[in-house]
């Protein structure tokens, strides 16, 4: 956080509001698919996470915007109640947009209040719960809106220079790490989500780590090789996936007379062989790792290389399922509800990508997503 916790809540708050500016109302409504939110519920939900959690419980005789809008907005808190079905969001042309931004209005008039004052410790830190958890979405309404937009036949430009994928590194090499025993995790000194505590230490093998990110170009080499057509490379669960959906590339990628073009937020651009793969499903590193007879390292490797890598480009897959710790706890109520219960069937990504909010990421940071999806800025790091 910055200097003050009112300074990071103004900045933060506000940041949300900028990703909106390009929008034209009617890019505020549409949900093509139930995993992706439209614009105006994210921008709707990360005010109600603090009139929930912060102005109805620490704020005497505090009335709400809208007694409605507990339930159109509440994302998956079971312990606040019954809430709209995730893929019903899109269906939601009341309340307009207009009064969406009256209602951040709202609870920020109420949470600046607050943060005026002399807020306790225990208050203070679910506003800094909130505002991470703000930062998250930030980068959903990112990711979000690329799928909308992906997904109109015209391709909409939301940025002329917004495109986000066109980035080369300069790494190269192997990283070697010693055979060793390790402590990773956040040892919970600056904050953290619980799911990334505690620290424990863990016994790595020797091994190495690519320097360098899969390119665009490495990637045409294994389309070109028929990959998508050999299930000897892919996993049983990655081959159905393939075959059950046609899948011949990365998620945006278009053939069109021979040449490949993918869409940015910049528009639909040529792909580019020397830039940083992007949106990957987990079954298509898995199975780029197979063919080129190496693998992705383990969330624990990944961590310990961190200090020496160059991250932030993209969110890296690894070989780790999403588990807990061996020390995890999950808080009481409803805050408890925020990272544990999704620790089935999906697998861990490590860093941050160009759509990540500024300073939201850290080495011991543990993003999740399921094996099957591509529409994170997600992208591939090779180790042996």
């Amino acid at each position: 956080m910055m200097s003050s916790l009112r300074e990071s809540y103004v900045t933060i708050r506000a940041r949300t509001l900028e990703l909106c500016e390009p929008l034209k109302t009617e890019d505020y409504i549409p949900q093509p698919v139930d995993f992706v939110s439209p614009a105006k519920w994210h921008i709707a939900h990360t005010a109600w996470f603090f009139e929930e959690f912060v102005l109805s419980r620490y704020v005497d005789d505090y009335q709400r915007f809208d007694p409605d809008f507990a339930f159109l907005f509440n994302s998956y808190y079971n312990t606040v109640g019954e809430r709209t079905l995730r893929a019903d969001r899109g269906n939601l042309t009341r309340p307009t947009v207009q009064g969406v931004r009256a209602y951040r209005a709202w609870v920020d008039e109420h949470m600046l209040s607050i943060l005026d004052g002399n807020p306790g410790a225990e208050l203070r830190d679910i506003v800094i719960l909130g505002l991470n958890h703000e930062q998250q979405h930030q980068e959903l309404l990112i990711t979000d809106l690329k799928y909308i937009f992906g997904h109109n036949p015209v391709f909409p430009v939301y940025q002329d220079d917004g495109a986000l994928v066109n980035n080369e590194q300069a790494g190269q090499g192997w990283l070697q790490v010693s055979e060793g025993v390790y402590s990773v995790g956040s040892d919970g000194r600056d904050f953290c989500f619980d799911n990334e505590q505690g620290r424990h230490k863990v016994y790595l093998q020797k091994f190495e780590i690519s320097q360098a990110l899969v390119t665009n170009g490495e990637y045409m080499e294994f389309m070109n090789s028929g990959a998508y057509e050999d299930f000897n490379l892919w996993l049983e669960e990655g081959w159905a996936w393939v075959q059950a959906g046609h899948v011949r590339a990365p998620l945006y990628w278009h053939q069109v007379d021979g040449d490949w073009y993918q869409y940015t937020l910049g528009g639909l651009q040529k792909v580019r062989p020397g830039e940083v793969l992007c949106h990957v499903s987990y079954f298509e590193a898995a199975a780029f790792a197979e063919w080129k007879g190496l693998r992705l390292p383990t969330e624990f490797e990944w961590e310990i290389a961190s200090a020496q890598l160059d991250w932030g480009l993209r969110w890296e897959w690894t070989n780790s399922a999403y588990l807990p710790y061996p020390q995890f706890e999950k808080a009481d109520g409803a805050i408890g509800e925020y990272n544990g219960k999704f620790m089935i069937n999906q697998m861990v990504l490590r860093g941050a990508s160009v759509a990540t909010a500024p300073g939201h990421s850290r080495s011991t940071y543990r993003n999740f997503f399921h094996p099957q999806q591509q529409w994170q800025f997600s992208g591939i790091r090779l180790a042996r």
